[in-house]
């Protein structure tokens, strides 16, 4: 319980300051990408460098907005299950700033659960070359956009939009933080092989019991068919963000809003649906990524 009250103060400080930074402050660009000034600096990216991996550390990568605190969750849940190992107490993307937080790391006991939003070609050298593990997520992109879209406006952190139409064109091009959706994914594509896992957020969302069988074994992390039943009944959306108060404090409101697939609908005009058609077409379209969103399934009015 230490390390979890520890973790949520961490994020209920960044949380705080970040309502007195200047909104023309917020966001900064490091190598092209743009990046919250409140939970992440220069410094922490020069530091990630030179972070050493373990054979064992189990990742995560998604994409903002794409259920990655979701699957964080989920990974720490089952971790403790197998190896009575409590999640650290430190912000869990390796990119967040967080006092001494590299050398807190050094002294967790394995496996050790690590989340990053980095594009692939950010990613440390050093995770890449250890060829670790990774789980990836991914989401459709107009379901993705939303939910970015609120957390903009919901999150002191970041500068707020006046409207989904004026959010709409950025997200397309990139010009939000953590980059462009598109390159994210188009990147991924070149790296299909068995140290990565890839899953979607839909088809978490239609099967999480036979989710949570797939990342465990991929893992290793063997659980019993009970084990499985407990870990997805407390994890479903609806059960954390019930409980998101005690795992983020009141940052919870901001990262668990709806988590419903088709969402996009109630946001996207026809003539914005056929834009991202376009997006999607252009980078995605006949790609392994592309196959595995399903758009045609999720996307189409």
């Amino acid at each position: 319980m230490a390390r979890k009250a520890q973790f949520v103060e961490e994020v209920v400080k960044a949380f705080e300051e970040a309502k007195n930074i200047p909104k023309d402050k917020l966001l900064f660009t490091y190598n092209g990408v743009l990046y919250p000034t409140a939970t992440c600096d220069i410094d922490t990216f020069k530091a990630m460098e030179s972070f050493e991996i373990r054979d064992d550390d189990i990742m995560l990568v998604a994409y903002p907005k794409c259920g990655s605190n979701w699957s964080m969750l989920l990974l720490h849940s089952m971790i403790y299950t197998v190896h009575n190992k409590e999640a650290a107490a430190i912000i869990p993307l390796i990119e967040f700033k967080s006092h001494n937080k590299f050398e807190k790391l050094k002294d967790e006991l394995s496996p050790r659960a690590l989340g990053t939003h980095l594009p692939y070609d950010e990613i440390p050298q050093s995770i890449l070359e250890k060829k670790i593990k990774m789980l990836v997520m991914f989401r459709n992109p107009k379901d993705t956009a939303v939910s970015l879209f609120h957390f903009y406006n919901n999150n002191p952190m970041l500068p707020n939009y006046d409207s989904w139409d004026n959010f709409l064109p950025d997200f397309i091009a990139g010009r939000v933080v953590w980059g462009s959706y598109f390159d994210h994914a188009d990147a991924w594509n070149k790296h299909f092989d068995e140290t990565v896992l890839f899953m979607t957020y839909e088809d978490m969302k239609e099967d999480l019991e036979g989710s949570i069988k797939k990342i465990s074994e991929f893992f290793d992390l063997p659980l019993t068919e009970e084990q499985r039943k407990q870990i997805t009944e407390k994890g479903t959306f609806k059960s954390m963000k019930e409980n998101s108060k005690q795992t983020h404090g009141h940052f919870g409101d901001v990262i668990f809003r709806k988590g419903e697939v088709g969402d996009w609908k109630n946001h996207f005009s026809e003539a914005q649906s056929q834009e991202m058609d376009a997006k999607f077409d252009e980078c995605l379209a006949g790609t392994k990524i592309g196959e595995m969103l399903k758009y045609n399934e999720h996307c189409k009015w």
